[in-house]
């Protein structure tokens, strides 16, 4: 099949789109302007197993745009930002990142954008007009079930001696805006003592989710809170754990996405983002990827999370910044961790 005609059919399958869910992409001009500049270059901070899922997605949607992505890890990419913008050579069309306070300090670079279901969003996930909560991760406990025989129901069950002995596997709280959420959850919900309570327990400290996760499985550490997202794909390819959501709340953090006021494929950009933040944007990333969202109505949640019995707990976002650098001095002394 030619170009012409697979771009022949991509447009036709867009008029059979139901309407709901077109509008939410945006309107026949923006989709044909897109269609025109055929290409967005993406920045995140997001692992390439998490983003080249939403890419394809993406491009089963619209199959005339093509997607370069670019990633690196927080800090990095936000240097990385601000040397190409001081230089006048910024070249993201579309910049995603889990800080939201970092992502605050360079609001300068980016064009006004709200998608077209703006209004279905919790407003308490957003920190600025112009960033959106593209992708929302969710905390949750995890334990290995061919270890565990008598598995926590808590959050304040992981403080018990039963679990100590480096039984546990815990993220470092200076790890990122995630951990920084969840250590914020732990001691403003669960308890005003929980670091010192857990850290009696003598958890084994990791550096991110992803070696938690994969001593987790191997067994190295038999419990361990971790961001739904991140034991998502090995609860899918079989492996020994079990993952619930506590009846105290599931912590979240929602990253935040803009478009660059220098982008070349601003239309492309504006497509891609729309999509990303539509009820199917969502639905995928929540069905292929274990997130959560922050619209105020899920189109469907994770296996095991019910929004009856366990309550979203999103950080007051002027405490996240202010609290950020005192309390996690006390919980790198509290858990004997330096950086």
């Amino acid at each position: 099949m030619g170009t012409a005609s697979k771009l022949t059919l991509a447009v036709l399958s867009l008029a059979t789109l139901a309407a709901p869910a077109a509008a939410q992409f945006g309107p026949p001009e923006l989709i044909e302007a897109a269609r025109r500049e055929g290409k967005l270059v993406f920045y995140s901070a997001q692992v390439a197993e998490s983003e080249l899922p939403v890419i394809n997605a993406f491009n089963k949607r619209f199959p005339f745009i093509k997607v370069e992505f670019l990633r690196a890890p927080g800090n990095q990419l936000i240097q990385r930002v601000k040397t190409e913008a001081a230089a006048g050579k910024l070249l993201a069309d579309v910049i995603d990142h889990s800080d939201r306070s970092l992502m605050l300090e360079i609001e300068n670079l980016f064009q006004d954008y709200k998608p077209p279901n703006a209004d279905d969003y919790i407003p308490e996930t957003r920190v600025s007009d112009k960033l959106w909560p593209r992708s929302t991760s969710v905390w949750a406990i995890a334990y290995n079930s061919e270890l565990v025989k008598n598995p926590p129901k808590t959050w304040m069950d992981l403080t018990k001696p039963e679990y100590g002995n480096k039984q546990i596997g815990q993220v470092v709280a200076p790890s990122g805006g995630t951990t920084w959420t969840r250590a914020m959850f732990e001691r403003q919900v669960v308890d005003p003592d929980y670091w010192k309570k857990q850290a009696a327990t003598t958890p084994l400290l990791f550096p991110s989710n992803a070696p938690t996760s994969d001593a987790l499985v191997r067994g190295e550490v038999v419990i361990a809170p971790l961001l739904y997202n991140a034991i998502f794909p090995k609860l899918r390819d079989g492996a020994p754990v079990k993952v619930f959501f506590a009846p105290e709340g599931a912590p979240i953090t929602p990253f935040s996405a803009g478009i660059t006021k220098t982008a070349a494929n601003p239309n492309a950009a504006k497509l891609f983002l729309n999509w990303c933040m539509s009820e199917e944007g969502q639905a995928m990333m929540i069905r292929e990827l274990g997130y959560l969202t922050s619209l105020k109505k899920a189109p469907l949640y994770p296996e095991g999370f019910d929004p009856a019995k366990v309550k979203v707990w999103i950080p007051n976002y002027e405490q996240f910044v202010k609290l950020q650098r005192e309390w996690l001095e006390e919980w790198n002394k509290t858990y004997g961790y330096r950086q």
